[in-house]
C-alpha cells in the first residue's frame, strides 16, 4: 500500500496505488528475496481488480531494485520519480516489453500519421479508435526478438501479456514455446480473466497467483481517490454494483450505471402493469450503441442475480435469468436486433418478477 498523490492515473502503466492484494505482493517479494522466483507467472482473477496493476508494479520492482540490498525492501513499490518508472511509463525501457491487442490497421495508420505530423489527436477521435479482436501472432513473435538481446543492465528482463485470454490458438502455441525454455533472468507475466479456458500446457508451466475480488470498502476507498467528485451514497452503490472490481466501478461511475440500475428496478417493480412506453424508452437508450448495450447487459444480469438472492421465492427468476443468457448469446452470435433482445428479456422479467416476491 502506498500514499502517493490522489491525482495518480488509474492506468496500470503509471498507477502507483495497489490496495487489497498485499498477500500476493508479499508472495512475489519473498520469492525474489529467496532467489526462488519462477520464470513464468499466471496472474488471474475477475477483470478490473488490479491484476495488470500488480504485474506492472512487479515489473518495475524487478528492473529497479538493488539485488545486493534485498533486506531493505518491504514492498514492491517504486516511486514515480524513479528512472525505471519513467522509462516504463513511456514504454521506453529496453528490458521491458508488453504484448497486448494492437489497434486495427486503419486506426493504427491514423496514430502513426499523428505521430509523424507532431499533432496530438483530439480526445473525441481517440475514443473512436478500435483494437483488434485478438493479439496478433506477429506481435507474439516479437517476444523472441526481444529475448534474443542481452539485458541493457545485465539484470532482469520482463514481458507482460495483457491478456493471454485474447490470444487465438496460434498465439497461445507461440507463447507456449517461449514458456518451455525461458531465458535466464527473464520473467514472463501472463494476465488472465478466465484461466479455465487456457491451454493446460500453458497453465502447467506457470506459477499461479489468483487475486480475489476487492472488498467493498476497498473499492469505495479507491473510488474516493479516483473520482473525488462522487458523493458517499453513489460510492456505496457503485461499490456494491461492481462486485469487487474497481475497474468496473470506475466504468460504472463514468457511465452513470447507478441511475440505469435504479431505472431498471423501478420498471421491474411495476410487474405486469409496466408502462410500454417506459420499457421502449429504456431499451432504445440501452441499445443506442455497442458500449451502452454491453453496459446495460451487465446491469440487467446483475439486477436479476440480486433479485434471485433477495426475494423469498427467487428461484422463480432463475429461468428468466437462463432465458436472458440464451437471448444475449444468440443476439451477439447471430448479430440480431439488440433493442428487440432487450425488449424480450425485460418483458419476461416484468411479467415474472411479482411471482418471485
Amino acid at each position: 500500500m502506498t500514499d502517493e498523490n490522489q491525482s495518480d492515473n488509474f492506468s496500470p502503466r503509471v498507477n502507483t496505488c495497489l490496495l487489497g492484494h498485499e498477500a500476493a505482493e508479499q508472495m512475489l517479494l519473498n520469492a525474489w528475496k529467496n532467489n526462488s522466483l519462477h520464470n513464468s507467472w499466471l496472474i488471474s482473477g475477475t477483470q478490473g481488480i488490479g491484476k495488470a496493476t500488480l504485474a506492472y508494479r512487479f515489473a518495475r520492482f524487478l528492473l529497479a531494485a538493488d539485488e545486493t540490498r534485498k533486506e531493505i525492501y518491504t514492498s514492491l513499490a517504486i516511486g514515480a520519480d524513479n528512472p525505471v518508472f519513467k522509462l516504463m511509463a513511456g514504454n521506453a525501457h529496453p528490458d521491458f516489453k508488453v504484448i497486448e491487442r494492437d489497434y486495427i490497421d486503419t486506426d493504427r495508420k491514423k496514430i502513426l500519421k499523428a505521430i509523424k505530423s507532431g499533432e496530438a489527436m483530439a480526445e473525441d477521435e481517440l475514443k473512436t479508435l478500435k483494437k483488434s479482436a485478438v493479439i496478433r501472432i506477429d506481435d507474439v513473435r516479437t517476444i523472441h526478438e526481444f529475448l534474443s538481446h542481452k539485458s541493457a543492465s545485465d539484470g532482469w528482463r520482463v514481458v507482460i501479456v495483457d491478456s493471454i485470454d485474447e490470444m487465438n490458438l496460434a498465439g497461445a502455441n507461440a507463447i507456449l514455446k517461449i514458456l518451455e525454455e525461458p531465458p535466464y533472468k527473464t520473467v514472463i507475466i501472463l494476465i488472465s480473466h478466465n484461466p479455465g479456458k487456457l491451454l493446460p500446457t500453458i497453465k502447467s508451466r506457470c506459477a499461479k497467483l489468483h487475486l480475489a475480488p476487492l472488498k467493498a470498502e476497498i473499492v469505495a476507498s479507491l473510488l474516493r481517490r479516483y473520482r473525488p467528485e462522487l458523493n458517499e451514497d453513489k460510492i456505496k452503490k457503485l461499490a456494491k454494483l461492481s462486485e469487487g472490481s474497481i475497474g468496473k466501478a470506475l466504468n460504472y461511475a463514468d457511465s452513470d450505471a447507478v441511475s440505469r440500475y435504479d431505472d431498471l428496478a423501478k420498471l421491474a417493480q411495476t410487474g405486469e402493469r409496466f408502462s410500454l412506453s417506459q420499457l421502449l424508452d429504456f431499451c432504445t437508450s440501452a441499445a443506442a450503441d455497442e458500449e451502452s448495450y454491453f453496459l446495460n447487459k451487465e446491469i440487467i444480469l446483475k439486477f436479476m442475480t440480486d433479485s434471485i438472492k433477495s426475494m423469498n421465492n427467487g428461484a422463480e427468476l432463475i429461468s428468466v435469468w437462463e432465458d436472458a443468457i440464451k437471448i444475449f448469446d444468440e443476439t451477439e452470435r447471430l448479430n440480431l436486433d439488440k433493442r428487440q433482445a432487450l425488449l424480450n428479456i425485460l418483458n419476461n422479467l416484468c411479467k415474472r418478477i411479482k411471482n418471485a416476491d
